[in-house]
């Protein structure tokens, strides 16, 4: 960015005071902060606030990682589906973690097709199958009426209706393969091969309320698959190799990477699996399922003539067996933001039983990476440099928040506590002396410590400290 001092000089070189040097992001579990030792909040369970997460959750009201309205709803619902959504910083966890999902989780990329498929099956399900229908409300009630024609409410006519209906997916599985032929053409029907895909799937909530327990909600989840396509002789090797592989995956961005966990099981029909869980407070989730399915699935997907499914493993022609690797994004979601918060005294007050919290995300991961506001200066001056750092920052995919658009004065204490609990790993204070010497102040999330640092070195800082970060 090149920028003009008062004095006509263009900014450039070593910054006048201090001499900044690019770190290394600090270590996962590193203190918040020199002389306050932070402690993670899953480990305050035995608190009064640990059982429920009743503190994080206000955290992530307050600053907009779930979607405000009347109020915080429980837990319970936001892990269910059954939620109003996740709020703009929230949904940007999420899409951070579905690139990184998309860019890290799936290492033999010429092997991988993403593929989509739409968010209901056709009409033409087994009228008895269960699942979410999709019907016109009107239509419904003509066909519980009998829709005229002498025919008597409900019964086959009521039956017709519902077999007419298209079905919303509970699953990413059967659209993916679906695909499958077409995918194995492409690869000149070598394997091992797999098809990936991150959509939203529905399903049905049971009512906690006892009056309405036979009126279930319809959940929704985003989530992501892999379906990997290997022959039979080597399925198991490659169950094993996606469980170590994802397991590490997840710890990867946890403070605490000892919460994420796995077990095995065994389904009705005797097939091999794995869950992937959080340890949250209350006890396991679940947030990833590896399963062998064997060739069940494709011989029901393409029932008839079997050839078009064989795929080539060395010299033989074998119908491979798929692997299905389902994780549920919106609960990864969750399981980070309690693995990421931190407690520590607040050095800034006096007060009794005061806890600075911070939600210290993994850079990868974190909605905003850095925070511009002005101090002391010529308002509108400051204001244009902020206005050309953002634009720099934004061009090179580094998100950044507008905080010096605010117009309610507030000090620098309560903007740290702000960013803090915003996760931005970053706040950056353009004052009178950037328009004199070009220098700005750098605090960081992690340590707390401020630093001066040249202007025209933020954006290589910035982006070197994220690329880093992917690497450890």
């Amino acid at each position: 960015m090149a920028l003009r001092c008062r004095h006509g000089h263009r900014w450039g070189g070593r910054a006048p005071v201090g001499r900044p040097v690019p770190r290394r992001p600090p270590p996962a579990a590193e203190g918040v902060g020199a002389g306050a030792p932070a402690r993670p909040y899953a480990a305050a369970a035995g608190g009064a606030e640990g059982p429920s997460g009743e503190e994080l959750l206000a955290v992530c009201w307050r600053r907009h990682f779930l979607r405000r309205g009347a109020g915080p709803r429980p837990w319970r619902d936001y892990l269910s589906g059954c939620h109003p959504g996740l709020g703009p910083l929230g949904v940007a966890l999420r899409a951070n973690l579905a690139a990184q999902w998309g860019a890290s989780a799936l290492p033999l990329r010429e092997q991988v097709w993403e593929v989509d498929a739409p968010l209901h099956r056709p009409p033409g399900a087994p009228r008895a199958a269960p699942g979410l229908r999709l019907l016109h409300s009107e239509t419904l009630r003509e066909a519980l009426r009998g829709g005229g024609c002498g025919r008597e409410p409900g019964g086959p006519w009521l039956e017709e209706v519902l077999g007419s209906a298209a079905v919303l997916r509970e699953s990413l599985l059967p659209g993916a393969l679906a695909q499958y032929v077409s995918c194995l053409e492409l690869m000149n029907r070598r394997l091992p091969c797999g098809l990936a895909q991150v959509g939203v799937c529905f399903d049905s909530v049971p009512e906690n309320e006892p009056h309405k327990e036979h009126l279930p909600r319809i959940g929704e989840r985003t989530t992501s698959l892999l379906a990997w396509f290997s022959s039979p002789r080597t399925a198991g090797q490659w169950l094993d190799y996606w469980l170590r592989q994802r397991l590490q995956w997840w710890r990867k961005f946890a403070v605490s990477p000892s919460n994420f966990g796995s077990s095995d099981f065994q389904d009705e029909e005797g097939r091999r699996g794995f869950n992937l869980h959080y340890s949250f407070p209350w006890g396991t989730e679940t947030i990833e399922t590896l399963k062998n399915l064997g060739d069940t699935e494709l011989l029901q997907m393409y029932p008839g003539d079997s050839s078009k499914l064989l795929g080539r493993d060395g010299r033989k022609n074998v119908i491979p067996h798929v692997l299905s690797v389902s994780g549920n994004l919106d609960r990864g979601v969750l399981a980070y933001l309690f693995d990421s918060l931190q407690l520590a005294e607040n050095p800034l007050t006096k007060k009794k039983n005061s806890q600075r919290k911070v939600l210290k995300l993994h850079p990868c991961l974190a909605p905003l990476k850095v925070a511009l506001d002005v101090g002391k200066g010529p308002t509108t001056e400051l204001r244009q440099v902020c206005q050309g750092l953002f634009n720099e920052l934004s061009e090179n995919r580094i998100s950044v928040w507008p905080g010096y658009l605010e117009t309610v004065q507030v000090s620098l204490e309560q903007l740290y506590t702000k960013y803090d609990e915003m996760s931005v790993l970053f706040m950056v204070l353009i004052t009178d002396a950037t328009l004199e010497s070009g220098v700005v102040q750098l605090r960081s999330r992690d340590t707390t410590m401020k630093e001066m640092m040249h202007i025209s070195r933020l954006k290589d800082f910035l982006t070197k400290y994220v690329t880093s970060a992917k690497n450890m």
